[in-house]
C-alpha cells in the first residue's frame, strides 16, 4: 500500500482570492476526496516570514505560490492523477476560473525512510 503525498501549489487569479478560497474549501476539496486513492487532504497558505540575514548566504527567493494542498494517497500517484484528469475532463470535477492554471504546479512525493521525531 502506497503512502504517497500529492502536492498542489497554486495561486488565485488576480483579484479573486476570496472566490478561489471559497471554491477550493467548499467544493474542490470534496471533489478531490471523492477520488479513489485519496485518503486525506489539507490546505496551507503561505506564512509570511523574514529569514535572518546570514553573512555569505544569499537571500532566498520569494516562493512562486501562495497556496499548497497536500493530498494523502493510498495507491499509486499516477493512477490517482489519471483519475483527477479524467474527472476534470468529463466535468465531474469542475475547476473554477478563479484558479490561475498558468502557475499551478503538481508533484507526487514518496517517503524516504521512516518518520522521525525530535527527542527520539
Amino acid at each position: 500500500m502506497a503512502e504517497d503525498l500529492f502536492l498542489v501549489f497554486s495561486n488565485p487569479a488576480a483579484g479573486r482570492e476570496d472566490e478561489f478560497n471559497e471554491w477550493y474549501d467548499h467544493h474542490h476539496l470534496g471533489d478531490v476526496l471523492a477520488v479513489p486513492g485519496v485518503t486525506g487532504a489539507r490546505r496551507y497558505e503561505l506564512a509570511p516570514t523574514k529569514p535572518p540575514e546570514a553573512e555569505g548566504m544569499p537571500e532566498p527567493s520569494a516562493p512562486a505560490h501562495s497556496y499548497l494542498a497536500v493530498y494523502e494517497l493510498d495507491r499509486d500517484a499516477d493512477e490517482v492523477l489519471a483519475e483527477f484528469l479524467r474527472r476534470v475532463g468529463s466535468g465531474e470535477m469542475p475547476l473554477s476560473d478563479s484558479l490561475d492554471l498558468a502557475t499551478i504546479s503538481m508533484s507526487a512525493w514518496r517517503a524516504r525512510g521512516p518518520r522521525r521525531q525530535a527527542g527520539a
